[in-house]
């Protein structure tokens, strides 16, 4: 009898095992659903996150609100220089007077361009873009800008970034100047910044270098020697963490703080913009939260 017990216990208890599997395998049970991701809150007074790969909004903060944006208006002087016909970037530029002569009077951050150097086109995109020269923007404007003075060149190229702005769809965008230094009328929202990177970080160019955290340039000289360059830095602090590959800071008294960023890790990318924060560190802290909580919400 004891015997008999056994061995019903026993096929009665594979039966269950075998019926188990087979719910399992069919998907007949439902696991429980996963715990929702909690939305963060940020401190800047606008920010907005997407998908970067499908272009889904993942947050939003007033997103479509006119900020002044600083410095983060070079990413559309690199989109417009970028998207030039028969670009060449090792195409030398010579340095002029009127660059340096520009930042003194505005009292704006600087690549520290020596008149008379002939520094390419890439250079002057690393020049821009990680110790945020404003002469190097000038130059690149100067460049690409159409005219017969330094005046009318820059104010053509300046047309061709609000130009660049309505064909990517930044509604609530407009440029008067080629480095965020407003005359009254320069300002975006972080959904248009983030429409414009998520275009900018299409061109190679412009991904090797704002993920690039130090860069030495070698630029000619007017007596045809060559000058190593103070090595460049970038601004944005951010870089490597979480797989932060960019893109752009900005700052000022009215502006106060602001980024742009890109962020790619195990797969999942995301990218957004957070403007007008109180602090470097308050800005520094939102976008923390807006990439890992972007992570959590498409993983």
């Amino acid at each position: 009898m004891i015997t008999a017990t056994k061995g019903f216990r026993f096929r009665r208890a594979a039966a269950v095992a075998v019926t188990t599997g087979a719910v399992l395998a069919t998907g007949a049970l439902t696991a429980a659903p996963a715990q929702a991701v909690t939305a963060p809150t940020i401190t800047a007074k606008s920010g907005f996150l997407m998908n970067s790969a499908t272009g889904t909004t993942l947050f939003s903060k007033t997103a479509n609100t006119h900020r002044l944006t600083a410095s983060t208006t070079k990413i559309m002087t690199a989109k417009v220089v970028l998207t030039q016909s028969n670009l060449n970037l090792d195409a030398k530029v010579t340095i002029k007077k009127a660059y340096s002569d520009y930042i003194v009077s505005k009292g704006a951050s600087s690549a520290k361009l020596i008149v008379g150097d002939k520094v390419t086109v890439r250079q002057l995109l690393y020049g821009m873009m990680l110790p945020s020269g404003c002469d190097a923007a000038m130059a690149l404007a100067d460049k690409f800008g159409t005219g017969t003075t330094v005046a009318a060149r820059t104010k053509n190229f300046i047309a061709k970034m609000n130009k660049k702005a309505d064909q990517l769809g930044m509604t609530n965008t407009h440029f008067d100047s080629f480095d965020g230094i407003s005359n009254g009328s320069n300002y975006s929202t972080a959904k248009d910044l983030t429409l414009l990177a998520r275009s900018a970080m299409k061109h190679s160019a412009f991904k090797s270098v704002v993920k690039t955290k130090s860069y030495t340039a070698k630029t000619i000289t007017k007596t045809g020697s060559t000058r190593t360059m103070a090595a460049w830095k970038n601004t944005n602090t951010l870089l490597g963490w979480n797989g932060t590959l960019g893109v752009k800071t900005g700052s000022g008294t009215e502006a106060k703080y602001c980024l742009v960023f890109a962020a790619t890790l195990n797969g999942e990318s995301v990218m957004g913009a957070v403007l007008t924060a109180s602090s470097a560190d308050n800005r520094t802290a939102d976008v923390k939260k807006l990439i890992n909580y972007g992570y959590a919400k498409i993983s």
